[in-house]
């Protein structure tokens, strides 16, 4: 039997080929799972920015408002999320952080934390509050000014709910869940489509013993 150069020539062109494309694939699997974990990730700050900004408030009945000055500093900087839940006024304790409007019955509201509560002869509440980093106290807070306590809140996040107003902020969340999702799903199926394509092609260049 005789071997032509030819053959012998290819063989050996081809042979250091075959560990390059395992090298490839190999790496393009890894990016592959690499986006899937991204993605996955994104999926699930998505989720809990959700839960914070829409969910939790929605069924508390509390109210998402942005710090947008630096009296808080540095408990609540500038652009942080708080997130006001109301209750009886008789509740607030010394420390904590209120919501309150500057002027009774306007839109504007300010939250600073609570340094002292005095209570006048007819049993009439005033709370003194003050920022952080202030070095005076507010004027006095009546009881009709307060719009709740500061439950929780997420740094940063106050500049997204500043920008989208609320009828935007009710869909804007979902959509990108959704999009991740259907990214991530994705991915997940390529993953497992090259993966079979992979064990049927070992099952063809498999070598059969008769």
């Amino acid at each position: 039997m005789s071997v032509s150069r030819q053959g012998v020539d290819r063989g050996r062109q081809d042979a250091p080929e075959a560990p390059r494309r395992r090298a490839r694939h190999r790496s393009k699997t890894l990016l592959e799972y690499i986006a899937i974990g991204v993605s996955a990730g994104l999926l699930g700050l998505v989720i809990l920015l959700a839960l914070a900004v829409i969910v939790v408030p929605r069924i508390a009945g509390a109210t998402p408002v942005t710090i947008l000055t630096g009296s808080m500093e540095p408990t609540l900087p500038p652009g942080t999320l708080v997130v006001v839940k109301p209750g009886p006024v008789r509740d607030v304790r010394v420390g904590d952080v209120i919501t309150y409007q500057l002027r009774s019955g306007e839109p504007a509201v300010i939250s600073h934390r609570v340094t002292a509560i005095a209570r006048s002869t007819s049993g009439a509440l005033t709370f003194i509050t003050k920022g952080d980093s202030n070095a005076h106290a507010d004027a006095p807070v009546i009881p009709a000014q307060v719009r709740g306590v500061v439950w929780y809140s997420v740094p940063l996040l106050g500049y997204a709910n500043s920008a989208l107003d609320q009828g935007r902020r009710s869909w804007v969340l979902p959509v990108v869940g959704v999009g991740l999702l259907g990214y991530s799903g994705y991915l997940m199926v390529r993953g497992g489509m090259d993966a079979l394509s992979k064990r049927k092609a070992r099952t063809k260049a498999a070598p059969t013993i008769h």
